[in-house]
């Protein structure tokens, strides 16, 4: 499972609003939609923002893994 709750986060502390990343740096809507609902964002997305808020990936994702579903990986 993926989290964006860094990203908002980071977005705070650097005082980023959503506002800013759609008009200033061309975020769609869209995009920040999925974000907020933890969905898939491209690595291009995650990179922009990133380098918009000079951070790093850490500081935008973190991921949680799934546990495997047994037998789906050869031992």
């Amino acid at each position: 499972m993926v989290s964006y709750a860094p990203l908002w986060r980071t977005m705070s502390e650097k005082n980023v609003t959503q506002y800013r990343l759609i008009k200033k740096y061309g975020i769609s809507a869209g995009q920040i939609g999925r974000l907020k609902k933890n969905m898939y964002v491209s690595t291009h997305t995650i990179e922009m923002l990133c380098s918009i808020l000079s951070c790093p990936v850490e500081d935008v994702m973190e991921v949680f893994p799934d546990t495997p579903l047994e037998g789906t990986f050869p031992k």
